[in-house]
């Protein structure tokens, strides 16, 4: 019955939405003790603990624990399946949610924080199943826009409570995750896995079914609609295509080609640039500042008051830079966005670092640092968010996207844990020299783009391979792109 009613714009409404939503759990639960972790409140329900790593401890607790998920995805990934998966990780966001809430020690809350884990599969079930190329970007632009709606709201919602001064002032922010969770848990049990993971797995009847869904045509009766049965099997056509080339030999993933990649198709070269880019990403500092934003302008000499209140206009400024992603990052490319950016992001991180390196500050010094916050994270939610995140699905061949999603989510994470932990403790030991750190990997994050990652802008997911290969034999046994792309734009408008 559902697979009747459910189809078409309908069914890619409720795709987005979990998938929306999922982001916007993960960028909650990132950015939600930043406004409670320094609160009597919330200290004395932990008793008071002592120590500079206490808190960063239980801070970045759940990123190591996802890091260590990301690899497991690797094993359990394709088995799984991306739907699967992405359910798997909302249940646990629902538990470990009730059971931080319930908190009163510093175990309790790091294991809980541990149990919340968002799968890395949410940006590839979007990439997978969008109907059309340019459809790629602004999708997955719009799930990483609500990952940082996610980390905004968590800072109004901290600002509006902590000013309370019960339980009920940390407690209900941090609960409410898993009222969101409930979701993208109900939303994603009514949709498919997408037709790339069926055909990989040899499924046919259900990838089909799949594609006929996506774009409105399926019948029970006749699983594809003769109507449009040929532009349906045109795409089906180059991802059975791609399967094939990446099953022969010596196109197969190996450990030696992670570190030296001599395979026609550059399997382990994508899977490495989906790995640093997303390091790359965290390096530039962003979690530092969302973990620890409060802190950071309470030192930069900010009352209390002052420094929760601009980091969450702070931090919804971040959010106004995703949502200029959206329009872009199709019609500027996301290499040319992540060069751009990343070049805005390195003036302001050497600005930010000179102002609070200087050894007499005024108050005139002290606005100007938390000024130039502003322009670094719009620039960063414009470019150093979804172009990252969707860059590595799109790159990786079909059969190892599920390895280089997660071998760029392990990186993501690994690197969060280090920098919310390491970072946490730099801020209150060295200070401002904590800054320099970010401001180099701000210019890495140029050199890199530059020199190591070709843009997939409007490209189907079969035709990036043609960017990796060298050999031009095998260019040209790979997917050039549709015949006839006037059925596909016939289907769009369904």
């Amino acid at each position: 019955m559902f697979e009747v009613l459910i189809q078409g714009k309908t069914l890619r409404w409720l795709t987005r939405v979990s998938c929306s939503v999922s982001f916007f759990i993960e960028g909650y639960q990132a950015g939600i003790l930043g406004g409670v972790q320094t609160t009597s409140q919330y200290l004395d329900a932990i008793n008071n603990p002592t120590g500079a790593y206490v808190i960063p401890m239980i801070a970045s607790s759940y990123t190591l624990a996802a890091a260590f998920m990301s690899v497991m995805v690797v094993v359990v990934g394709m088995p799984l399946g991306r739907r699967n998966s992405i359910m798997l990780g909302n249940l646990l966001i629902i538990a470990g949610g009730v059971i931080q809430a319930a908190t009163f020690s510093v175990a309790q809350i790091i294991v809980a924080r541990v149990i919340c884990l968002i799968t890395c599969n949410v940006a590839m079930y979007m990439s997978e199943m969008s109907i059309h190329a340019r459809e790629r970007g602004p999708e997955v632009a719009i799930n990483c826009a609500s990952l940082l709606a996610g980390v905004a709201i968590s800072y109004w919602v901290d600002f509006g409570f902590t000013q309370m001064t019960n339980q009920f002032s940390w407690r209900f922010p941090i609960g409410l995750q898993s009222l969101f969770a409930m979701i993208p848990a109900i939303g994603m049990f009514f949709c498919p896995d997408t037709p790339r993971w069926y055909y990989a797995k040899g499924r046919e009847v259900e990838g089909d079914m799949t594609l006929a869904r996506l774009h409105g045509v399926y019948n029970p009766a006749t699983p594809l609609s003769e109507a449009h049965d040929q532009a349906i099997q045109l795409v089906k056509a180059e991802i059975m295509q791609s399967i094939q080339l990446e099953a022969e030999q010596e196109n197969r993933l190996s450990w030696i080609s992670l570190v030296w990649d001599n395979t026609p198709l550059r399997v382990g070269r994508r899977v490495r640039i989906s790995f640093i880019i997303l390091s790359i990403q965290q390096m530039m500092g962003i979690d530092i500042m969302v973990y620890y934003m409060t802190l950071i302008f309470t030192q930069v000499g900010l009352s209390a008051f002052l420094a929760s209140l601009i980091s969450a206009v702070c931090l919804t400024v971040q959010f106004g830079g995703a949502l200029l992603c959206i329009p872009t990052i199709e019609r500027m490319g996301r290499r040319n966005i992540m060069l751009l950016t990343s070049s805005v992001q390195s003036v302001c991180m050497l600005i930010f670092v000179v102002l609070e390196g200087m050894p007499h500050k005024t108050d005139a010094t002290q606005w100007a640092a938390a000024g130039i916050l502003f322009p670094y994270l719009f620039m960063y939610g414009w470019g150093w968010v979804t172009c990252p995140w969707l860059y590595g699905p799109e790159i990786a061949p079909l059969k190892y996207r599920h390895i280089g999603a997660a071998a760029g989510l392990f990186g993501e994470w690994l690197f969060t844990f280090v920098t919310v932990f390491a970072g946490g403790i730099g801020i209150q030991t060295v200070g401002w020299k904590i800054w320099i750190w970010p401001l180099v990997f701000n210019f890495i994050g140029v050199a890199f783009v530059y020199f190591m990652c070709p843009d997939p802008t409007g490209k189907t997911l079969e035709e990036v391979d043609a960017l990796f290969v060298k050999d031009a034999n095998l260019v040209n046994r790979l997917p050039q792109g549709l015949e006839d792309k006037s059925n596909v734009q016939e289907l769009e408008k369904v």
